[in-house]
């Protein structure tokens, strides 16, 4: 009984990650648009409408000067949609490091 119980207890252990990784998988993409992203605040969604309006405008009237400014307009509401969107991604490597520690301490 002894010999199971280590590996039981780390079968276990490991189980109990699988959910959280997978919502955290499936749920964003690091690297994702943060349009597509969730948010909860009134003033987020101004920002992403703003950024909607954006892409449906027609930038082949503008002048140059103009499109630059509409450059700069949309780097500033995505800097302040990566801001509010709050979350905390671990890497696959990290949870096996992790795991790797808790298996050599016990």
């Amino acid at each position: 009984m002894k010999k199971l119980r280590l590996p039981i207890m780390t079968v276990l252990f490991l189980m109990s990650f699988v959910p959280s990784q997978l919502s955290a998988v499936s749920g964003t993409n690091a690297t994702s648009d943060p349009i597509n992203r969730p948010v909860e605040s009134t003033q987020a969604e101004v920002l992403i409408t703003r950024l909607d309006e954006i892409k449906t405008m027609s930038k082949s009237e503008l002048s140059s000067t103009q499109k630059k400014a509409l450059r700069k307009e949309v780097r500033g509401i995505k800097h302040e949609l990566k801001q509010k969107t709050q979350g905390v991604y671990l890497s696959v490597g990290a949870i096996i490091v992790i795991a790797l520690l808790l298996i050599l301490l016990l």
